[in-house]
């Protein structure tokens, strides 16, 4: 007997029909979606584009904590109690999102299996990644914390193939996600192209530079980029 195909879930398609507590968005580059501090109210599902979440310590500190991509949710906290933002949502280039009110939220979670599946499998993934990034920080060095960064922001070791050319990003943005100065990504960049495992145009923008620089097209990565990971 023939076993019956289930059609994949699309999300995207769900979304527009899912009723009230839904509205889509537009967020230009750079612009902030959500601040630490306030009012969390809502959950965002990302669609199109790419976000940037920040903290800042009492002391004035900013740390890059993730650079979510198409497909992520942002903002789910709230449905645990979370009553104001932990972090700070930036888009990194032009985004397009599904604001979904807390209430609505938790309405689909209860009445849509298919959604509730769909969404118990992101956080289920989103937290084996941060165990990933936790042990990473803790063990390796950040060399090899930068090669994991550029090798994740390609794709390696996902479904479907890389996107072995990626946008660029700047040094500042990099040595924060991986808990370093910029002058020792700088020196790890370097170090990667003269190896041949990455591939970029000019010098790594500053986040202060005008983004319309030619050097801005974009970066090669490799797969040859793994042996910096894997090397003991």
């Amino acid at each position: 007997m023939a076993r019956k195909q289930t059609t994949p879930f699309n999300l995207d398609a769900f979304l527009t029909r899912a009723g009230n507590g839904n509205t889509s968005l537009t967020v230009p580059k750079k612009r902030t979606i959500y601040s630490q501090g306030e009012a969390a109210d809502a959950v965002f599902y990302l669609q199109t584009g790419k976000v940037k979440l920040t903290v800042v310590s009492q002391h004035g500190k900013e740390a890059v904590i993730a650079i979510l991509e198409r497909g992520a949710f942002l903002g789910e906290p709230c449905l645990v109690g979370q009553m104001v933002r932990a972090e700070t949502a930036t888009a990194v280039e032009d985004a397009g999102l599904v604001r979904i009110d807390k209430e609505a939220m938790i309405r689909l979670l209860r009445t849509e299996r298919k959604f509730t599946e769909f969404f118990l499998t992101y956080l289920l993934t989103h937290t084996i990644r941060i165990q990933e990034d936790l042990v990473d920080q803790l063990f390796n060095s950040s060399e090899k914390r930068l090669a994991r960064v550029l090798l994740l922001m390609a794709h390696f070791g996902k479904e479907g193939k890389p996107e072995t050319v990626i946008a660029k990003i700047s040094q500042e943005t990099l040595a924060e996600m991986i808990g370093t100065t910029r002058s020792r990504v700088s020196f790890f960049m370097n170090k990667f192209r003269k190896l041949g495992f990455i591939e970029y145009n000019g010098k790594l923008r500053s986040d202060s530079s005008d983004s319309s620089d030619s050097s801005d097209s974009g970066m090669r990565i490799h797969s040859s980029l793994l042996n910096v990971v894997l090397h003991d």
